[in-house]
């Protein structure tokens, strides 16, 4: 029996390839946390409003680690 080749690709379309089927969403997640200081200072800006740019680089950051994990 021969084995099946799976690709991975985040994009819609593959140049030479036909897709067969799609699997779905895949998805990777991590956890980090961030300096004593760097939370206070967000819980401030939390407070007064506007994005917290703090965790939304954590975030970007995090993403980033998931994705190369994968």
């Amino acid at each position: 029996m021969a084995e099946a080749t799976i690709l991975v690709v985040t994009s819609l379309e593959i140049p030479g390839k036909r897709i067969v089927r799609t699997l779905g969403l895949v998805a990777g997640n991590t956890i980090r946390a961030r300096h004593i200081g760097k939370d206070i200072m967000a819980g401030l800006r939390n407070v007064v409003g506007g994005e917290v740019t703090e965790y939304a680089k954590l975030l970007a950051e995090s993403r980033e680690q998931a994705l190369d994990r994968m």
